[in-house]
């Protein structure tokens, strides 16, 4: 064993001098395990959890034609405009429910690329508070309350502590173009429960999702937090439910050729060559109202036969567009705090059209 020195005089060295110098305050944290008992899973939702991540899983094996679309507002901000969000959505999942398969968009962590609101969980009153333990309690309560009505949710994981107080709820989850490179987020979804999308890098390069599914499907170990609080160290199987969600990066990467391109590198790396595309971000040029015609543009490579395109992303929120959170300024209902959005009113031609490829694509490759 490594000789221990010990110090000549007793345990009296003043640490302080070397740490946690830029530690303004440490405030107590609430565990999963005791957030999970005031807000335990029912057995309904525990079911719907466990069935659309079956579903979406199928798709993945292709065994599944449907189209897995994620949509909902850029970030949550307020819980009762995510309901109300929520049952229109609700409305649509079912009519359309033979040709996608719909998972509410349900972003409670925005990373950022200075500062700025960094979202639900971290800030929920919006104010600089940073009332996080309430912020948790919020958050796993708006989810139970987007099960209850019967509809899956999809969240991105930016935190690696936060997973442990709402993963169990999730039924997919992302790993955003700022996180795939990073190989704390890859362990992390080698060891998490749900199918994880990896965004290509802000730059647009494909090969570090490619990367990052490699590295997740394979076994890891760890540091990490236990639902009763505890360091632990976790060891993890492997996740075989991840894929490439293409986002655009210096230019878009939507087109055919470009799935063309992103197939030819997961092929190379003996990977499934499918891809989820967002519509949104660099794809739309950050204009909102571009994702209406990027969508119909992936909508038309579907209808062609393309079964590589397995799902489709939208920012849709109640109203259109984006607001600044400005002190002492009332929010405008139902518009997005970040990213701008489209409007429900125009998300439902949107998911008509998403349907009617699906359709079109079964027909294309099951001729009569």
């Amino acid at each position: 064993m490594p000789h221990r020195v010990h110090p000549a005089t007793p345990s009296t060295r003043d640490t302080t001098r070397i740490d946690d110098l830029r530690i303004d305050a440490v405030r107590p944290l609430i565990t999963p395990a005791l957030l999970q008992e005031w807000l335990p899973t029912p057995a309904a939702a525990q079911t719907l959890v466990e069935d659309s991540r079956a579903a979406i899983s199928r798709v993945l094996q292709g065994a599944d034609d449907r189209l897995v679309v994620v949509v909902g507002p850029c970030s949550i901000h307020d819980h009762d405009q995510a309901m109300a969000y929520a049952r229109l959505l609700k409305e649509q999942a079912d009519a359309l429910q033979d040709d996608l398969l719909v998972v509410m968009r349900v972003y409670f962590e925005k990373p950022r690329t200075t500062v700025g609101w960094k979202g639900y969980i971290n800030d929920p009153h919006l104010d600089g508070s940073f009332a996080i333990n309430e912020g948790l309690e919020l958050a796993r309560a708006l989810l139970l309350d987007v099960l209850a009505l019967g509809l899956p949710v999809g969240t991105e994981f930016l935190d690696l502590l936060s997973p442990q107080f709402i993963s169990d709820l999730v039924s997919w989850g992302a790993i955003g173009a700022r996180t795939t490179e990073s190989q704390s987020h890859r362990q992390l979804a080698s060891g998490l429960s749900c199918p994880v999308g990896f965004k290509n890098g802000t730059d647009g390069g494909v090969k570090v999702a490619s990367d990052a599914i490699q590295a997740a499907q394979a076994p890891h170990a760890f540091m990490g937090m236990t639902k009763m609080g505890q360091a632990a160290i976790f060891e993890t199987r492997g996740n075989r439910d991840c894929h490439v969600i293409l986002r655009g990066g210096k230019q878009p990467n939507y087109s055919a050729a470009d799935v063309d391109v992103t197939s030819a590198q997961l092929k190379a790396a003996g990977l499934r060559e499918q891809v989820m595309i967002d519509v949104s971000h660099a794809n739309s040029s950050k204009q909102h109202r571009r994702q209406i015609d990027v969508a119909a543009a992936v909508a038309q490579q579907v209808a062609n036969g393309d079964a590589r395109i397995m799902g489709v992303m939208i920012e849709s929120h109640l109203q259109e567009g984006r607001q600044d959170i400005v002190p002492g300024q009332p929010l405008a209902l139902g518009v997005s705090v970040t990213d701008a959005c489209i409007s429900f009113e125009q998300t439902v031609p949107v998911l008509q059209t998403l349907a009617a490829a699906v359709q079109a694509r079964r027909q294309v490759r099951t001729p009569a």
